[in-house]
Formats: structure tokens, sequence, C-alpha cells
């Protein structure tokens, strides 16, 4: 079953993190889009998530999770340890938010905004964007 990423396409911390996340599936254990594609808001609507996020989504067995639960469940299935990652899912979701919250609030003011189109990837990591 594959699992879908949604992420924002205007920041170049997300798109940092989604060839973090490539070079760390080689199963191609997820799909991506970006929120702002057709697709993207096809999805939100579908499973209901807020307009007010502009992260990182991850749909996954039917249930689309945000912030921190969705960076450990992707955390959880990539190679190497990070998947040692998921026992923060420990921590309460308010303290894991909280971080989360912080970095996304100045992920524009420390690492950009695309000014540019993307590079568009190979061909077997194009299949993986939807």
């Amino acid at each position: 079953m594959k699992r879908i990423v949604l992420f924002d396409g205007d920041c170049n911390f997300c798109d940092s993190s989604v060839q973090f996340i490539i070079k760390r599936d080689p199963v191609a254990h997820f799909l991506f889009t970006s929120l702002q594609s057709e697709k993207g808001r096809e999805l939100s609507k579908q499973y209901a998530i807020p307009d007010d996020v502009d992260s990182l989504v991850l749909i996954e067995n039917g249930k689309a999770y945000t912030k921190s639960s969705a960076a450990l469940r992707i955390a959880k299935k990539l190679d190497g340890m990070w998947h040692l990652l998921f026992l923060l899912i420990l921590v309460p979701r308010s303290i894991r938010d909280g971080v989360y919250d912080y970095v996304a609030k100045n992920r524009y003011r420390w690492f950009g905004k695309k000014e540019e189109a993307c590079m568009l990837p190979p061909p077997d990591i194009r299949k993986r964007f939807i």
C-alpha cells in the first residue's frame, strides 16, 4: 500500500524534506504531491485537511496525519536508523507539535521560498509524484 506525502510546493525546506525521504525510501513506500496541486487540493478536501495546514501531511491507511505525527510516521518507514525517531511518538503530542509548529512557522525565513520552478526529477523518481 502506497502512502501519500503532501508538501508545501513553495517551501525550500519542504522540497529538501521530500528529497531526503526519496533517498531513504528505496522501496518507494511514499508517493508525493504538493498541497497546491490539483491532486493535493483534491486530497485535502477528501481527507478534511484544514486550510491552515501548509507544511507536511501523510495519508496512510485512509487517514491523514499532520505535523509531528506525519513526520514520525514517515521516519518509521525510512532506511537506516531514521525509523528509531518513531519512538518520539511517546512524547506528548502537544510538545511534539509545539516544536513542529516552531520550525514550520520559521521555515520560509530560515530556508527561503521557491522563486522558480522545481528541477524535473529523473523518470524513476518522477513516477513517484502524483
